[in-house]
């Protein structure tokens, strides 16, 4: 294996924990059975060195580098290495350039890149003739969800794995070949504490070890060294990665299900996290009027009032008027009966020819004469043809909850009048 893009990271001594205990085959290699145990299809490629293109997606330290690094390892190909974070279009060129050389003397080539979702759409594309040709196989990593971050032509032309976070099982065997290769002493409860609190995340989970025997200078590492480490580091909350969708959808749903605390705890994670206050604004406008609609059209007021205020005040005291109107959206009945009428309405629109305005119903037209005034009438309401198809889109709830009850009696009472009710 030839890698053309290694870079020294100095000393092994000063290397950091994750990269000095990091598996240099399948056999240090900890989790992801599903890809790499007894049957896992990466192990079977691994052991043919037959590597096919691939995209390891998931959450941060969960063994994608790891396992691209046992692959260069293990092959025969050339691997040659980009960082998508700090490539650029020429680095890409080079490589390319460099893999067609190497494919012309009859050598395999595997690029390797990391954090491949930095690359935009035209880097991406430009990865597009090389695999189409065999130029090269691609490995990427990226802890994005590559429907959404990689464009369709270059997912189409690779295998994707799903990695998943690791179990506390798997952490603590991490945590243990650490202890026993720097001669660590870790007590049980510090052992559970760094388990628990890292979130499956091997890498973190081995920096705030290291961090600690720094600190401490000592090769003992009780649960209150790790707690205070631990106080220091920020929340795993990245409004970049697919969390930020995971927690914001936690939070909308919460709300939907009339259940204040869950959304309160979702939206200080969220604030803690150092999510854009606006964009949680936007949503709960989004949901006042989608959830609670008609049943309390004041809500949506309040939302879109909360969204100035927030803009107006800023953080800190932001926090408060979003947790106001979280509780009060949480604590509203629901209803979902207007963002079902405009669906069906649309369906309609795009499922049938388009209907001509009645001549009555036209500005400016002779026949305008034909259309009936409805202050002019008993109960300001007359009928009258205003579409030219008999169609209904907005039916309330069965059991209508808040203002809609009375929308619904009203609705009721005007489809059962008789024309003969309208006279003027």
């Amino acid at each position: 294996m030839t890698d053309l893009f290694h870079i020294d990271e100095g000393p092994k001594g000063k290397e950091p924990l994750s990269l000095r205990i990091a598996p240099i085959n399948l056999d240090d290699f900890v989790g992801q059975k599903q890809i790499v145990g007894e049957n896992g299809i990466i192990r079977k490629f691994i052991q043919e060195d037959r590597i096919l293109s691939c995209i390891f997606y998931g959450p941060p330290g969960s063994g994608k580098t790891a396992l691209a690094k046992i692959i260069a390892h293990s092959t025969r190909s050339t691997f040659l290495r980009l960082n998508a974070v700090t490539a650029r279009v020429d680095d890409l060129r080079t490589a390319l350039l460099q893999a067609s050389r190497y494919k012309g003397e009859g050598k395999g080539v595997i690029l390797f890149i990391d954090e491949i979702h930095r690359f935009n759409k035209m880097q991406q594309e430009g990865l597009l003739p090389a695999l189409e040709e065999g130029m090269v196989v691609l490995i990427g990593t990226t802890t994005r969800n590559p429907f959404f971050s990689l464009i369709p032509p270059l997912r189409s032309r690779v295998l994707l794995f799903e990695f998943l976070k690791l179990s506390s099982n798997e952490l603590h065997q991490i945590l243990k070949r650490a202890a026993e290769k720097e001669r660590i002493t870790i007590d049980e409860n510090a052992t559970h504490l760094l388990v628990h609190m890292v979130d499956g995340d091997a890498r973190r989970m081995l920096n705030i070890l290291e961090a600690a025997e720094i600190t401490e200078h000592r090769k003992t590492v009780t649960e209150d060294v790790i707690e205070r480490i631990m106080k220091k580091q920020p929340l795993s909350y990245d409004r970049d990665e697919n969390y930020h969708y995971d927690v914001i959808s936690a939070f909308i749903k919460s709300i939907r299900g009339s259940d204040p605390d869950a959304a309160l705890y979702w939206l200080a994670l969220m604030l803690e996290g150092g999510e854009d206050p606006l964009y949680i604004a936007r949503r709960l406008i989004i949901l006042a009027s989608e959830d609670i609609g008609l049943s309390d059209p004041l809500s949506l007021l309040l939302a879109e009032s909360a969204y100035s205020a927030v803009d107006r005040i800023g953080m800190p005291e932001a926090k408060i008027i979003l947790s106001h109107v979280t509780i009060y959206l949480s604590l509203q009945p629901k209803s979902n009966s207007s963002y079902k009428a405009i669906e069906k309405a649309i369906d309609y629109v795009r499922s049938n020819e388009q209907v001509e305005v009645p001549p009555y119903l036209r500005s400016a037209n002779p026949a305008a004469k034909q259309y009936k005034y409805p202050h002019e009438y008993r109960y300001h309401y007359v009928k009258q043809d205003y579409l030219g198809k008999s169609v209904r889109f907005y039916e309330p709830d069965e059991t209508p909850l808040g203002q809609e009850k009375e929308l619904k009696r009203r609705l009721e009472f005007l489809r059962r009048l008789n024309p003969e009710e309208g006279n003027k």
